[in-house]
């Protein structure tokens, strides 16, 4: 989700990927509450730390404690800033599709506003 988001903001002004703990498939709702906002993530495929393609990061902003530690080991010998931005997962809410979707678009706008706030209109990250 904050992959795609971060895209929509600052285009191709960055390198931006994103990874998950474990090897999972799209989740259908993240797609369906970004395509609301204008966001197609139809061609995007999770992958794991390990699937990175590139090694050298200025940034990496993490969502779930176990996320921060594999950041931290990752970037242990490099000059990369890491940030912990504790996010609740909306996959593990319970209840209606209404209900579920209401959990992912609180997600989506909460990312929203910090990337948002985080990196104005493509500007560099401050590091």
């Amino acid at each position: 989700m904050a992959e795609g988001i971060m895209k929509n903001l600052v285009g191709t002004a960055m390198f931006v990927d994103s990874v998950g703990v474990r090897k999972g498939q799209p989740d259908a709702f993240t797609a369906v509450v970004l395509e609301e906002i204008g966001v197609d993530i139809s061609a995007h495929r999770p992958k794991t730390f390990e699937e990175l393609a590139d090694e050298s990061f200025d940034l990496v902003i993490s969502l779930s404690p176990e996320a921060q530690h594999k950041a931290v080991e990752m970037t242990r010998s490099s000059d990369c800033q890491v940030e912990f931005w504790h996010t609740m997962d909306p996959s593990i809410v319970d209840g209606s599709r209404d209900m579920r979707l209401m959990a992912y678009r609180t997600i989506r706008d909460e990312l929203s506003e910090k990337l948002g706030e985080r990196f104005a209109a493509g500007r560099a990250p401050v590091v």
